[in-house]
Order: C-alpha cells, then structure tokens, then sequence
C-alpha cells in the first residue's frame, strides 16, 4: 500500500500527547517553599478545591493525560469528588495563562516536553500512587535498509539527541506564531555546536530524497522541522508527512516511509512498537524524560496530589 493511501487513511487528527511518561527536569524543579509558623508545610490548609470549584482543566477527551487524570480522581482520597473537565490543547493553554496572569489557582493535565515550561514558571504535583506512570523517551525508528540506502541521513538520524530544553524553546517559537519551517531554521542555525554533532561523520549529497514521518503533536511537529532542516542542510530533499499514530508505524514498517523521531516508549507507543519492531530499526533515543501528570503555577502552595482537599 502506497503512503498516500495510508495517509488517506489516517491523518493526524492533532491529537494530544498519549504519554504515559516520566521525569523532566523542566516540570520538577521549584518546589513551593510555603511554610508554617512552626516550619512545616501548610499547603493542605489551603482549600484549592473550593476556588476551583473541584475542577482540572483537561485537553481532549480520549488523550492519554487525561486517562491518567481520571484514574487519579478514582485512585486519590483527595482527589474525591473532583471532576477532570475536557477541553482542547489550545483551550487548556489559554486557561493556564489567563489564571497565571491573575496570580490565581488552576489545576491542568500537562506533558513534557511543552512550550508551557519555557513560558511559565510551572511544576508537577507529586504523584506517589505513581497514576501517570514512569519514564518515557522520544525514540528514533526507521525502515530496514535505510542504512544501506541512505549511509549519511541513516547516521544524522541515528546521531540525533537533544534535551527538553531544546524542543521546548523551538516548540516556543511556534506557538507565538512562527512558522514551524522557520522555527527549525533557526534553532538549527543558532545551536551549530549541536547539530554538528549529529552530522559528525556524514558527506554531503546531491538531492537524495528523504521521507520523514510524524504524528501532529506539538513535539514531534518541533522535533521532525529540525531534524528536516539539518537533512536538507547536508544535501538531502526533504518532505515531512503527518499522519496518524498507527499509520505512521505502519509506513516505516512497511517501508513506505524512510524514518521518523517520533516514537514514545515504552507507553505510549508501546503497543504499536511490539506490533512492527520486527521489521523496522530502532535507533534509540532522540530524548529523555519525558512526563506527563498535574500541573500547577509554582506560586500555588501545594506539591502533592494528596495535599489536595476532597470535594465535600
């Protein structure tokens, strides 16, 4: 089957990350340092459930966050009585910021890497029941006998790895309007220490093509720009396909596609990947850490799920 007929098959819907995923050093640092008189953390004597009317914000219903953020309701005392309210990414977004801008409390379903971390001073609640789940990479596949095919993309591709940070000020740019194309262009431009190490070793070529897939997810649209924009700096012509997460599994499978950077394990792909591993390469992580769980402004004195109040 053709990747047209795939794609025609599943086009990225622009769903959500469906992480279940762990520790990014972006959403863990700051702790709140409120206290008592007597020296001991007050956040459970401030009632965050009645401000909020015992709501989270949540993104798309079905998205993986907010599974995990139902089975937090069921799973914590604390969480009693709470109702996660679904919405959409952007939607989520727009609420983060309008309560940061007032300085007032807002309990979200939120990932990293996101763009949110650059731009807001933002921390995970603590999860000790461990509801969301551990750690996950952002892992690189590609098609058997790319490496054969294509030496230099097959070595760029495998040499490929970058932080939180990184994806996260690219995914920053976009937001605020750039496009996607020009964002990677610059990023790539102003980190050349960066990206020569993942050209170490190559050759230039003269048009080679090159097919890269990618779910639409905020990070995999950031990461696959890149990774584009440095293929075409060495040579190669480059086109970008989104599509669907099975479908983008099964076109570098099928070998209808040449690779991606888009593969989030062992969670979120984890199906997917025991479905086709057979018969495609895995390069290994592209990045670490990534996370999923509640999110809260750093300026809210709470740290953990369970210094929450239960609905009454």
């Amino acid at each position: 089957m053709s990747l047209l007929s795939l794609k025609r098959l599943g086009l990225a819907a622009g769903l959500s990350l469906t992480l279940v995923a762990a520790g990014c050093g972006s959403g863990d640092e700051g702790n709140s340092d409120g206290g008592n008189a007597e020296g001991g953390s007050d956040s459970a004597s401030t009632n965050y459930g009645e401000e909020l009317n015992y709501e989270i914000t949540g993104i798309e219903p079905g998205a993986g966050v907010v599974g995990a953020a139902e089975k937090a309701v069921e799973n914590y005392d604390s969480l009693a009585g709470w109702e996660v309210v679904t919405s959409s990414s952007g939607a989520m977004a727009t609420a983060l910021g309008d309560a940061i801008e007032n300085e007032e409390p807002i309990i979200v379903t939120g990932w990293s890497p996101h763009w949110k971390f650059q731009k807001y001073d933002l921390k995970y609640l603590e999860d000790p029941k461990g509801v969301f789940g551990e750690a996950e990479q952002i892992k690189s596949m590609v098609r058997k006998g790319l490496e054969e095919d294509m030496p230099n993309a097959y070595k760029i591709l495998d040499q490929f790895q970058w932080e939180s940070k990184d994806i996260e000020n690219v995914m920053l740019e976009i937001n605020n309007g750039a496009d996607p194309e020009e964002a990677a262009k610059a990023w790539v431009e102003e980190n050349a220490d960066k990206v020569s190490e993942w050209t170490k070793g190559t050759e230039e070529v003269d048009g080679k093509e090159i097919e890269l897939v990618y779910v639409e997810w905020d990070t995999e649209v950031a990461s696959t720009n890149v990774v584009a924009e440095v293929l075409r700096n060495q040579g190669f012509d480059v086109t970008i396909t989104p599509l669907d997460n099975a479908v983008m599994w099964q076109s570098i499978a099928g070998g209808e596609a040449d690779g991606m950077v888009a593969a989030w394990l062992p969670g979120t792909h984890g199906d997917l990947y025991e479905e086709h591993k057979d018969n495609l390469v895995d390069l290994g992580a592209n990045l670490e850490g990534a996370k999923i769980g509640l999110v809260v402004p750093k300026y809210m004195d709470v740290d953990s799920i369970e210094d929450l109040q239960p609905a009454e």
